[in-house]
């Protein structure tokens, strides 16, 4: 890959082990290089971006690595709120694009809201289905305060994501019942059948209707596969994925003014801030906290990697 985009990618990746997400740290770079070596994922792919009007931006992913598609649309959506005031960037022929809560860094240290969210391949019934038709479809809302913490929520739509199951398998461990169930639909706590069976989608039909919602927003209105069209980033290895991302990003500034907007964002947090806790050891914070004091005590202390993820980096920069 060339050197600035390998360089994105890295720097993604990082961001996960930094915020505490290690299902989408280095851990996924063995993965990442598996498809660039059998083609699925085109290395020197250059991201076309097209705007279509004063707000609304498409980026051609060309098939490159998810976080060159996405840190593109980033730059330019940021671009683009400046004059605007509100920006839509959406992508297609992507592929899997890392974490988001790295991308909302970029937005609030802008002063950006930042609404986003991406496509997966199906891993969930809708409610009431009995098979994998739709995507555990990650939501991304962040928000700028005056100062650090910010808010900023990453979440998909299942109870747990399939990185957290096949860490459990790889570690020999149980997973919660509730997480998943098997191939025949009943619930288990085994990850290895989870794997094989389906996701649980968090609040029923409420999460299996988000995924429905993010998948229009990410795929269907950027003309990337849907639902159960979007290729497996880790079950087909050689195939290209065809999925699609969306952000959205909006200057709240010119709505009710930055001194104001910021001074209510600075209420919020307080607010939430002196919730009384149900358990006084942990205090309430706000959504995107509890990464962001991860990331600072990395930055001063260093960047934590499981012993066998550090031993696969290793091994694979010795190829």
């Amino acid at each position: 890959m060339r050197d600035a985009d390998a360089a994105s990618v890295s720097r993604v990746l990082i961001e996960g082990d930094m915020m505490g997400i290690p299902t989408h740290g280095v851990l996924r770079l063995s993965t990442y290089i598996q498809r660039l070596t059998n083609g699925a994922v085109d290395p020197l792919a250059v991201p076309l971006l097209e705007h279509r009007a004063a707000a609304l931006a498409m980026v051609d992913g060309r098939n490159a690595l998810g976080p060159v598609v996405a840190e593109a649309a980033v730059r330019a959506g940021l671009k683009m709120t400046a004059k605007t005031g509100i920006a839509y960037v959406g992508c297609h022929a992507s592929n899997h694009l890392g974490a988001m809560i790295p991308y909302a860094l970029k937005a609030v240290d802008a002063g950006y809201v930042m609404v986003a969210g991406t496509g997966a391949s199906a891993t969930m019934p809708p409610f009431g289905g009995a098979a994998a038709r739709i995507g555990n479809n990650p939501l991304c809302i962040a928000a700028p305060c005056p100062d650090a913490p910010h808010f900023m929520l990453d979440m998909a739509m299942s109870v747990a994501a399939r990185g957290k199951i096949r860490m459990a398998r790889d570690a020999g461990q149980a997973i919660p019942e509730g997480w998943a169930v098997d191939a025949d639909g009943q619930p288990t706590t085994d990850p290895a059948k989870a794997l094989e069976g389906l996701l649980v989608a968090v609040g029923g039909h409420k999460g299996s209707g988000l995924s429905m919602g993010i998948d229009i927003l990410a795929n269907v209105m950027t003309g990337a596969a849907s639902l159960d069209k979007v290729g497996s980033w880790s079950d087909a290895i050689d195939q290209p994925q065809h999925v699609g991302h969306f952000f959205l990003f909006i200057d709240a500034g010119r709505l009710i003014g930055t001194d104001a907007f910021l001074a209510a964002m600075r209420q919020f947090r307080n607010t939430i801030h002196a919730t009384p806790a149900a358990d006084p050891d942990h205090p309430v914070i706000m959504a995107g906290e509890r990464e962001q004091m991860l990331r600072a005590q990395a930055l001063t202390d260093g960047v934590p990697v499981k012993a066998d993820v550090l031993r696969d980096v290793r091994r694979l920069a010795d190829v």
